[in-house]
């Protein structure tokens, strides 16, 4: 299983065991999946915050 997916569902349980319940509780559920997916991806090098901020990680 790849850190991407062990983000996921490290994200995707933290949720659902901080809100069991409705709909608002499937929204934080949500979101806690996706701040476990972005995580994964910063930590395998998948997802570079530079070209997110607009700062270029490359040197002259």
């Amino acid at each position: 299983m790849s850190t991407t997916a062990v983000g996921l569902l490290a994200g995707l349980v933290l949720g659902w065991a901080a809100a069991f319940g409705g709909f608002y509780e499937f929204v934080v559920v949500a979101f806690f999946g996706a701040v476990g997916l972005i995580v994964a991806r910063i930590i395998d090098g998948k997802l570079d915050l530079g070209a997110l901020t607009g700062r270029s990680t490359t040197r002259r």
